[in-house]
């Protein structure tokens, strides 16, 4: 057996070839993260297949991450391919007792490195673990063409994008009720965008990146991916309505929300507080891009 025969690393590839046919991952655009398993880490010792890397700076320092092992895909390559050659699309790797440095335990076996966007995520792991939201397991990070639409046509505010959304379809306040965080656009693979997304992450499970794409956390694989369809169908019906010259008037009305709350005892999101949105055309500034490296 392989590693890459393992259910967990099966699931994984399933995810990726999912995002690839949605078409939401052009090029080798997004990234998807997983936190295995204690289980699962012995599972990948017991195969004696793997060689650690050097150590290696994050970038970031995430000490509740200590000791963890993650699945993550790699910088530069593309999710079509994961299917057919996961070793080198793919890593897992092991975070020090510090939570400062990781090493390639597998995987990535011609050369390269995690995901550009990897201090994003483990900061978004981190954090979720921080508030107690312990069985977060996965953060996935898509290119939806609606969603990113959507930022052309909504100004980057949390409470804008919540309840545009939720007025679509009667399932998004089900599915996600705490709303959505937005960032104004911002340079990919920086340490401000990292940051600014996991503070976002502390209070919902979905962040957008405008003129970008968006973040989601969920629990397992299923949930995350679920998460990122509900909210790029409900961008899509948004565009399709005002395409076609309709009026998003007349949208599910916040007393149908409420309607929809007691119907599935779930609580909408009602204090979004007055954060305040960032200068679109400066966030980002004094941090480097290495080019060709994104994602």
């Amino acid at each position: 057996m392989k590693i890459y025969d393992l259910s967990f690393i099966q699931a994984f590839m399933y995810s990726c070839q999912d995002g690839w046919q949605q078409n939401w991952h052009e090029r080798n655009g997004g990234n998807l993260s997983y936190r295995m398993t204690d289980e699962e880490v012995r599972q990948v010792l017991c195969l004696n297949q793997t060689a650690p890397g050097a150590w290696t700076p994050i970038g970031v320092s995430v000490p509740l991450l200590a000791g963890q092992w993650y699945v993550v895909t790699g910088s530069g390559k593309y999710f079509r391919h994961v299917q057919h050659a996961p070793e080198d699309c793919l890593a897992i790797i092991e975070i020090d007792g510090k939570g400062e440095n990781y090493r390639i335990r597998w995987g990535l076996v011609h050369g390269g490195r995690p995901t550009s966007e990897l201090p994003s995520h483990l900061m978004n792991h981190e954090v979720k673990q921080r508030i107690g939201q312990t069985d977060i397991r996965v953060i996935y990070h898509s290119h939806p063409a609606n969603t990113i639409a959507l930022s052309f046509l909504l100004p980057p505010d949390d409470e804008v994008f919540s309840k545009t959304l939720w007025g679509m379809i009667s399932e998004c306040v089900v599915v996600f009720p705490d709303g959505i965080g937005v960032l104004p656009w911002m340079v990919p693979g920086s340490r401000e965008i990292a940051e600014a997304t996991s503070e976002l992450m502390s209070k919902y499970d979905v962040v957008i990146w405008c003129q970008h794409g968006i973040f989601c956390a969920g629990k397992d694989l299923d949930t995350a991916f679920g998460l990122t369809h509900t909210v790029e169908k409900a961008a899509e019906i948004f565009i399709k309505v005002r395409s076609a010259g309709g009026n998003t008037d007349n949208a599910i009305s916040m007393e149908n929300i409420h309607r929809l709350e007691k119907a599935f005892l779930v609580k909408a999101q009602d204090d979004f507080g007055h954060r305040q949105v960032r200068d679109i055309h400066t966030a980002g500034e004094g941090y480097s891009f290495r080019k060709g490296e994104e994602d």
